[in-house]
């Protein structure tokens, strides 16, 4: 795997739409370990979580005060992300937020459940917790997916 290719598995672990159900492939199609994918996917992507704060907590205020179209956009997928949030959180607290992470589709990681623990006011420690753990189970079932379908060692292809 080249400097490039990390770069890209690292920028498309850090991107809202793909994280880790883009880095990981990507990084194993490129020629990286399947653990070497895993391990560096996961690793980026709970960078997410304190990233997400510190912005929401920060240059978000200042961005809202000052740029209509910001305004425009954050509040279309704030509105959502709390439909998609909200009745997780409601029913299983921090555990909604991990699950919520931890299902590897589209608009449903690191990035919207993080939004989502700060638009109800959870507690920041615990959040970051639960994106943590839901960022590693992602990472373990996207791997294995990967593992049960792709390369000449996959079960996939041993079998048909």
């Amino acid at each position: 795997m080249t400097s490039l290719d990390l770069l890209i598995t690292i920028l498309l672990a850090l991107a809202p739409i793909s994280e880790l159900r883009g880095a990981i492939p990507y990084a194993y199609i490129q020629g990286a370990p399947l653990l070497q994918a895993a391990l560096l996917g996961a690793a980026v992507n709970a960078l997410v979580g304190p990233i997400a704060f510190t912005f929401l907590e920060t240059l978000h205020h200042l961005l809202y005060r000052h740029l209509a179209w910001y305004v425009t956009l954050f509040d279309r997928f704030v509105e959502r992300t709390r439909r998609k949030v909200e009745r997780k959180v409601e029913r299983y607290g921090y555990w909604g937020i991990f699950l919520f992470v931890a299902v590897p589709f589209p608009l449903t990681g690191a990035w919207t459940g993080t939004l989502g623990a700060w638009l109800l006011g959870l507690d920041k420690r615990r959040s970051l917790l639960a994106v943590f753990g839901g960022v590693a189970l992602s990472a373990i079932i996207v791997t294995t997916i990967i593992a049960l379908g792709f390369g000449e060692h996959s079960i996939f292809i041993k079998h048909f």
